[in-house]
Parts: C-alpha cells; structure tokens; sequence
C-alpha cells in the first residue's frame, strides 16, 4: 500500500514539472490545480495516515518536493510573463529621430600641451617621458640644489609617508637628469608631465599642474641659441607680433638664469589685474645648464654646454585663453570644458 502511494506522489510530480505556463490563462489554471484552495496535491497528504510510521517522513519529504515545485514553477511562469508584458509596453520606434549625444572636448590643457609639443617637435626637439616618484638624487641633488635649500623642505615637497628619501617629483626636470645620466650629447629633448608642490590652492597656483621642460645639450650650445628657441617658440605659440623679454633671475641648475615674460597688454581692468600692472606676464623660466649638473650627469662640461627651459602648461592655457582662475581647469565643469570644443 505505501509504495502505491509512494508512486502516486511521484507521478504528481512529474506531472508538474511537465507544466509551463505561457499565458495569463494557462497560469492562473496552473494555480488552481496545484496551489488553490481545493488543489490537487493537498487530497495527497490525507495518505499520509495510510503510510507505514517508517516511512512518514520519507513521504512527506516527498509531498513538500511536489508542493515547492508547483510553487517554484508559479513563481517562475509569472515573472517571465511579467518581463513579457513591460518589454512589450517598452517597444519603440525604430524610425523615430534618436536623441542627440553630446559631444566632448578637449581640455584646454591638453590643446595647448599639444601645441607646444608640436612646435618643438618640428625644430627637432624629441618627447622623454619618465616617473612620477623620484629620489632627491634626481629631484634635488643632481640639480645643483644644496642641501639646505627651501625647496628640499617639506613644506614645498611631498615626501612619500613609508619612505621619507623619495616624493613626488617637483618639477620635470628629472626626465632631463635620467636623460644626462643614460645618453651622450647631442641631447635635444623636452619632457612633458604631472608635477606636485605644496602649495596653497588659489586662483593662480595649485598643488598638481603639468609642466613642459626642454633641455639641448652638445658642442658649443650658446646663450643666443638658447633666446632663438624661445622667440620661435613666443611666436608659434601666441602669433607673430608677440613681445617678449628676458629678465635675470636664479634657479640652481642653470647659469645664468632668465624668466620669459610675453606682452600682455594693459587694455582692461582685467589685463591690470593678471599683469600687476605691468602689462607682462611671465610664462617660463630659462638658462645655460650649469656645468655642475652636467658633471654630476657624467657630461664633460668642458666639452659641451646646454641650455634649459621649463613653464607651466596651466599657465600657458591661461593666458592664451584668457582664464583668470586655474582651479577651473581641475573642477571638470562641463559647462567650462564645452567651451573649447572648436579648439585647436
């Protein structure tokens, strides 16, 4: 009597795991025979009395299985109908005028680091590239700046937490180092990259900008040279009837030392304000690579002479384009960035 029993449960089973719903209909059928109030599974457990105490628990194991089943294939049959129903009600056309995609832009930091790239490319300038975590040796040392200087403070430069002997590097200046120290002359680089100093974040400075150094090392490299560059340079950059002037200044690792100021112009308020007043605003740094640097680098300073030349690429941007706050270019606001879409 039990294994009949046994058998009816199973063939139950079978039976419902033969039903697939496809319909609302065929669904809501499914529910009244398997899962209603006078289903066809619940007359099944009034046979549990008829089952050997033995087997009790083994049938009704067998009993649940039935009665999860029908539910699982409930519950399954209706979510697919469900997903039917609002794929349908989601249906579009596919003739209709779809919506326009915005277009992005280019930085305007990256227009003008383009720029420059190119025009020192075309007189023969090659683009070095090299790491962000430096040593003093290259941060510092091998760049004629004594131990005592400020800049090695570190309230000007980001020392790494675990390793107080390595940072981030302060200037690219350092790809001119590795370059120096890896290669003879002649050496005629630049060396584009992200730099980081411990500044107070203002309208005019930050703490990471991206600077463009530039280095030419070989026989009997002058002074002269060194101005030509920069005054092609002026003009490529900022046209023709650009003005430009160098004034004496000091930096450890050239001798002598000049800041490049352009010809702004003192047309309005604003130009008053960007110039102090002078109408000149300085856009890079320059000088005759100090024979000291080139002995450290293992170039014979008696033998061949350099000049090098570094600026800010958000400086740069700036004053092409006439922005008067450098945090705008780190705030990625798309109504500023949409600005320069048609850029060059």
């Amino acid at each position: 009597m039990s294994s009949a029993h046994f058998e009816k449960v199973q063939e139950m089973i079978k039976e419902i795991d033969a039903q697939m719903p496809r319909t609302a209909d065929e669904l809501e059928q499914f529910r009244v025979r398997y899962l209603g109030a006078k289903n066809q599974i619940k007359p099944l457990f009034a046979m549990m009395k008829d089952v050997a105490p033995e087997e009790r628990k083994n049938f009704g194991l067998l009993l649940n299985e039935a009665k999860q089943k029908a539910e699982t294939i409930f519950s399954e049959s209706q979510d697919q109908l469900k997903t039917q129903s609002n794929n349908k009600d989601k249906r579009f056309d596919t003739t209709a005028p779809g919506l326009p995609l915005p277009l992005g832009a280019r930085h305007p930091v990256s227009i003008v680091l383009n720029q420059i790239i190119d025009i020192f490319r075309r007189i023969g300038f090659t683009v070095v590239e090299n790491r962000e975590i430096e040593d003093e040796w290259h941060n510092f040392t091998a760049l004629n700046t004594p131990d005592d200087h400020p800049a090695r403070d570190m309230t000007d430069t980001y020392y790494l937490k675990n390793d107080l002997t390595r940072m981030l590097r302060s200037q690219t200046s350092t790809v001119q180092v590795h370059e120096m120290e890896s290669k003879k002359p002649p050496i005629r680089i630049i060396s584009p990259g992200r730099v980081y100093r411990n500044e107070t974040i203002s309208a005019r400075a930050h703490a990471q900008f991206h600077q463009v150094e530039g280095l030419y090392v070989d026989k009997d490299v002058s002074f002269a040279d060194m101005k030509q560059v920069i005054k092609h340079f002026a003009r490529e950059l900022y046209g023709d009837d650009v003005r430009i002037r160098l004034r004496p200044s000091y930096f450890p690792f050239t001798e002598p030392s000049a800041e490049v100021d352009v010809y702004w112009g003192l047309n309005s308020e604003e130009d008053y304000r960007m110039t102090k007043g002078t109408g000149w605003l300085e856009i890079m740094g320059c000088g005759m690579v100090d024979p000291n640097v080139l002995e450290m680098c293992g170039i014979d300073p008696k033998m061949y002479t350099g000049f090098a030349f570094g600026m800010g690429i958000e400086r740069q941007a700036m004053r092409k384009y006439k922005i008067n706050d450098i945090r705008m270019l780190f705030e990625n606001d798309i109504r500023f960035l949409s600005q320069f879409s048609s850029a060059h």
